[in-house]
């Protein structure tokens, strides 16, 4: 039985995705590519790994017990490198980092460049997902590092302080709305909405939050950029819901006001959460640094 390490990352990324199309892609293989090493896998071990389905593929008992070692060997093996990297000149490696959209777009982008710029040989895989989804990552191993709403249950991980920010109602300032002070998310879902795209965990969230209110989200069109939901709104094409932050920006720009969102969810302490400071890599422990250090509450 030979699982090379491409063989091993492979299946840990198909299993994260639920889906041998996106694990695939992950891994910059072709789909055709994948799909043989999962079944030489299968086929070398006796057994099958994953179950199919319409929905995606999970793994069976042989494929957890496989997640497992595989994780652990990718993960002897960064360190591997990063040992290694040391004679080269430097840190090296990978940090994979899950964050919130609302993480992602408003604070990410300025702090992700100013360690990078200073870290030359250190790269970071970044995706977006939901609290919940990313508190569960972490602490399986799947995700270095994660940022996410601080209201999420984060079990036994260590967490620190990042951003504060929160959610507010933007309107065109010709809307009749754009007069009011406060509105609930409840009434927020009278109106057209201007909103992200589908697959945004914020999106998802909102969508879930509909639900339990027993109402959908009237949803006009969905764009892949905070600052996009704001030029539509300015247009008059809905209203939307962004960070205070991304509101403030567009409003020196653009026709907009902004109404402050009721509900205790509106307000997002954003949290930086690992399993181990101590167990990262210490290339990831910079990034822990740089990324608290940069963090002090707007």
């Amino acid at each position: 039985m030979r699982f090379d390490l491409t063989d091993l990352r492979l299946f840990c990324e198909v299993t994260d995705a639920g889906s041998i199309t996106r694990g695939a892609e992950r891994c910059a293989l072709a789909l055709a590519a994948a799909s043989t090493r999962i079944r030489n896998m299968e086929e070398a071990l006796g057994a099958p790994l994953l179950e199919r389905s319409r929905q995606g593929v999970t793994p069976t008992p042989a494929g957890r017990t496989l997640l497992k070692h595989a994780r652990t060997i990718l993960s002897q093996t960064a360190r591997l490198r990063e040992d290694l990297g040391a004679f080269a000149g430097g840190l090296s490696g990978e940090v994979r980092l899950l964050a919130n959209t609302n993480a992602l777009t408003e604070f990410l982008p300025e702090a992700l460049s100013r360690f990078l710029a200073e870290h030359p040989h250190v790269s970071i895989n970044l995706e977006e997902r939901l609290s919940d989804e990313i508190v569960g990552l972490v602490a399986e191993g799947v995700g270095d590092i994660g940022i996410v709403a601080g209201t999420v249950d984060m079990g036994s991980l260590q967490t620190f302080p990042f951003r504060s920010d929160r959610f507010v109602v933007v309107a065109g300032a010709m809307n009749p709305l754009a007069q009011r002070q406060a509105m609930t998310f409840a009434d927020v879902l009278d109106y057209d909405l201007v909103g992200l795209d589908r697959a945004s965990s914020l999106q998802r969230f909102l969508s879930a939050k509909a639900g339990r209110e027993g109402k959908p989200l009237r949803l006009r069109v969905q764009l892949r950029s905070f600052d996009a939901v704001c030029r539509l709104v300015e247009c008059g094409v809905g209203i939307g819901i962004v960070p205070e932050t991304t509101a403030r920006r567009a409003a020196r720009t653009m026709a907009l006001a902004a109404i402050d969102l009721t509900d205790d969810w509106a307000r997002r302490e954003l949290t930086i959460c690992v399993r181990s400071l101590e167990g990262l890599a210490p290339y990831a422990r910079e990034l822990v640094d740089s990324l608290r250090a940069g963090g002090a509450p707007l």
